[in-house]
């Protein structure tokens, strides 16, 4: 990944970020990533009064990316205030996963910049993909 591309995801993550929802933790998180076109797509946590039905940044960063007819993460990138690295919760690793392949990258940001990088076999290893379906049957 390039630098202006890694500069751009921080970017769009951190201005987002600032659009967060959170009323409830207080923990506002931003996300970023770019598609097979090398379009950047951002999302932020928007929280409800009823937890369960919370959006993580993750998720609308992949919907926006979706809606502009974007099919596959080459990068992502999730920037949290936080004293440790803030990675995809589970259910956004596999959301992840839908749309990404074992070596696509996974940065983990705080507001001075990349503080840990993954792939995303390194975070959900031997996952459950959309290969698995037996197509045609």
């Amino acid at each position: 990944m390039t630098e202006p591309v890694l500069d751009a995801l921080f970017e769009a993550a951190a201005a987002v970020r600032g659009r967060a929802h959170a009323p409830y933790s207080g923990f506002a998180v931003g996300a970023a990533l770019t598609d097979e076109d090398g379009r950047i797509h951002a999302g932020c946590n928007v929280e409800n009064a009823a937890y369960p039905v919370g959006t993580c940044a993750e998720a609308g960063a992949i919907a926006a990316m979706i809606a502009t007819g974007g099919r596959r993460i080459r990068a992502i990138l999730v920037l949290a205030d936080s004293p440790a690295p803030v990675t995809p919760c589970g259910a956004c690793r596999q959301r992840i996963r839908e749309f990404a392949g074992p070596d696509t990258p996974i940065l983990s940001a705080g507001p001075a910049g990349i503080r840990a990088r993954f792939t995303l076999e390194e975070l959900l290893p031997a996952s459950f993909g959309p290969e698995h379906f037996v197509h045609g049957a």
